[in-house]
């Protein structure tokens, strides 16, 4: 890194912001110039099964439904429907008073739910748009991604299928998530976006981490793909792996490291590993957090060489509202439905974001 990048990380002293911008001023020998940077909030949130009311024959969603175990009613949906959207014209408006102009998602159940969900009073006026393809999964979850139109234009999109079997039976197929992959212009760069939901932990952590596994081995593949069309491609890995930042799945599948000097060629950077170690997470189980939910980078947007839009920081949106006050889950994300049927809360996880900065 250059005195002049070590100056600019180590000295800031005064941030002023404005919509999309962020407008640096440094001391010392910087004291008489002003920078300013364009800012970007890219996210992802894991929603907690966001399902609509109607019965598909096609997959097991009957649960929410109606007439269902969970008792999935019109105002339990459109109440779901206002939660979720507030959370997202919330995050990373601390510094660029925008709601994400890219957020990943992930537990939706189909289309007609995202199209619901932008067109909620807090995110209709931001103008979104949606990238979504109906997976395989058997309860008919899938992944999208949500941008800002006047933001981010996609160029090129497609589902990567995900081919497990189980061990007991090679010829018994796992019907899990695809991975969504989205190449577009923020500002007119080029940008790759690939959304996750890797499969989960159920029967146990070891007895199913060779299906994760499988999941990084394809999202190395996909990563691996776009390098071949261009060696300096900008790549952001997001989504709900279903691992921790140190799991084989992520920390040897992906070669992702936790610290940026250690980064070489088509190593991954993982901002959240670091965040993990110091006792940070993004969903609680039996007492215990874990950080699934990570957005991974791509060396290029975290080198200080390269030119254009560079990763600034991430973070963990925690705001108090999302938090469990009491009772046995206090101070876990506050979900939508516990052991106790509705609770009229958010999602089991907190999402994640990443700044992305340019200078002007």
């Amino acid at each position: 890194m250059n005195q002049k990048c070590k100056l600019f990380s180590k000295m800031i002293s005064k941030i002023v912001i404005f919509p999309s911008l962020l407008f640096l001023v440094a001391n010392s020998v910087y004291a008489q110039s002003k920078d300013s940077y364009k800012v970007h909030t890219v996210a992802f949130y894991n929603v907690e099964n966001l399902f609509d009311i109607e019965n598909d024959s096609l997959t097991f969603d009957d649960d929410r439904t109606p007439l269902g175990k969970d008792v999935w009613t019109l105002e339990k949906y459109q109440d779901k429907l206002k939660n979720i959207s507030k959370v997202i014209s919330e995050i990373g408006t601390e510094t660029t008073q925008n709601s994400p102009a890219i957020i990943g998602l992930c537990e939706i159940e189909n289309y007609m739910v995202l199209e619901d969900l932008i067109n909620q009073p807090a995110l209709k006026e931001k103008n979104y748009d949606i990238v979504h393809y109906d997976s395989p999964d058997r309860r008919g979850v899938d992944v999208a991604l949500l941008y800002q139109k006047s933001l981010f234009t996609p160029t090129n999109s497609q589902s990567r299928r995900l081919l497990i079997y189980e061990l007991e039976d090679p010829l018994k197929r796992v019907y899990t998530r695809d991975q969504l992959v989205v190449t577009g212009n923020l500002d007119g760069e080029e940008i790759n976006i690939i959304v996750n939901h890797w499969p989960s932990r159920s029967g146990g952590e070891a007895r199913s981490s060779y299906k994760r596994e499988r999941a990084g081995q394809l999202n190395k593949l996909i990563i691996d793909s776009l390098y071949q069309i261009d060696p300096y491609a900008k790549i952001i890995s997001m989504g709900d792996f279903n691992d921790d930042p140190t799991n084989k799945s992520i920390k040897k599948v992906l070669h992702t490291k936790a610290s940026k000097e250690e980064l070489e060629v088509n190593d991954l950077y993982n901002p959240m590993e670091n965040m993990m170690k110091n006792g940070r997470g993004t969903l609680a189980y039996r007492d215990s957090w874990n950080l699934f939910d990570q957005i991974l980078l791509s060396g290029t947007l975290v080198n200080s060489n390269s030119e254009g839009y560079k990763f600034y920081k991430a973070d963990i949106f925690q705001k108090n509202y999302l938090i469990t006050i009491k009772g046995q889950f206090k101070g876990y994300p506050f979900r939508s439905y516990d052991y106790g049927g509705y609770t009229g809360g958010y999602s089991d996880h907190f999402p994640v974001y990443i700044y992305l900065v340019k200078k002007l």
